[in-house]
């Protein structure tokens, strides 16, 4: 995943199903999942080689994502109005 560009976490908005998710101390990349109003955190599963790994999850708070993670550029076209 080294084509990916992260960028700090400043805005819960940027907190969606399916961004990719990187630590700042190491080079490992989840996928972020659903958020689970339950347990209050976010799912994060393991992401390697294009392929996100169902079978190892852990739940993060919000917190600690926009703490101590980075999620990755992504580029969206805006319509004009």
């Amino acid at each position: 995943m080294k084509n990916i560009t992260f960028q700090n976490i400043s805005d819960s908005y940027q907190l969606v199903s399916g961004a990719k998710i990187k630590s700042k101390k190491y080079d490992e990349v989840y996928e972020l999942g659903a958020y689970d109003g339950n347990k209050r955190g976010y799912t994060m599963y393991a992401f390697e080689n294009g392929l996100r790994f169902d079978d190892f999850a852990v739940i993060i708070s919000e917190y600690e994502l926009m703490d101590n993670y980075q999620i990755e550029v992504v580029k969206a076209n805006k319509l004009a109005a």
